[in-house]
């Protein structure tokens, strides 16, 4: 995505969006406005996708609707931040870390472009503990579409997707 700047540009506007339904931000999906920020977001769905050991475009919580995202903020909102975590890196010794991650994960993902942190403080946060994290604002995409909107989808899908054809062979005499 890179490639799409010139010279000292720091978003583009595109007509044609490209990319994986979970991992675009919100004003690149929505709007074809992209940035730095653009890739922040894509970041912290890999973040949050590490920590918890779960995909965000397979991840569903049937109880609530929640997509990862969704799921990591309402857990963080609880206080129950562990239980996202994978069992096989939950290790007390590296808790401190892991929430951290989890921390600048969240703040990754918020809403807004403008309260996404830079890629150069992310490296900041990653690399010292001594660099105080401010707190999550609400994230993007936080709902996935109901079942029943899915099925009502796919059975539109279905419908608009029959195709008649018939053929016709006329020979002369």
């Amino acid at each position: 995505m890179a490639r799409i700047f010139c010279g000292n540009e720091d978003q583009v506007n595109t007509t044609r969006v490209v990319g994986t339904y979970g991992y675009m931000s919100p004003e690149y999906l929505m709007k074809g406005r992209f940035s730095e920020k653009s890739d922040v977001f894509s970041f912290g769905v890999l973040l949050l996708e590490i920590v918890s050991g779960r995909k965000n475009s397979s991840f569903y919580d049937n109880e609530h609707s929640l997509s990862l995202i969704g799921f990591a903020w309402k857990l963080w909102n609880e206080g129950d931040i562990t239980a996202l975590v994978v069992p096989a890196i939950s290790d007390p010794c590296f808790q401190v870390e892991i929430f951290r991650c989890i921390h600048i994960g969240l703040l990754c993902v918020q809403e807004l472009a403008k309260d996404r942190p830079a890629v150069s403080t992310i490296t900041s946060m990653l690399n010292s503990e001594s660099v105080d994290l401010p707190p999550p604002k609400k994230p993007a995409f936080v709902e996935r579409q109901s079942s029943l909107d899915t099925e009502s989808i796919t059975q539109n899908q279905e419908i608009n997707s029959i195709n008649n054809v018939t053929i016709s062979d006329v020979n002369g005499r």
